[in-house]
């Protein structure tokens, strides 16, 4: 099943989704929330996982190993490997 991520939370930076994320989660873990407001906070703390995890792997491909010379001075970047 195929999800589309939220404008609003496609707009977020990581480190805001992550926080919204885990204010959801500790929302649920108290479980006083009603039923239909739980459906609805799960759905968009899944939305938010989602980005989180789309952010975590672009910044994974950007990373770049770095080569050193016999002096251990940067001499070269390459792309990481990432899988």
């Amino acid at each position: 099943m195929t999800q589309s991520v939220p404008a609003d939370i496609v707009a977020l930076p990581f480190e805001k989704a992550l926080a919204e994320l885990e204010t959801i989660v500790g929302q649920l873990e108290k479980g006083d929330v009603p039923l239909e407001d739980s459906i609805a906070l799960y759905a968009r703390g899944d939305a938010l996982r989602a980005q989180c995890e789309t952010l975590l792997k672009k910044a994974e491909a950007r990373i770049e190993k770095i080569a050193l010379d016999v002096q251990g001075k940067p001499m070269s970047a390459q792309p990481l490997d990432a899988e």
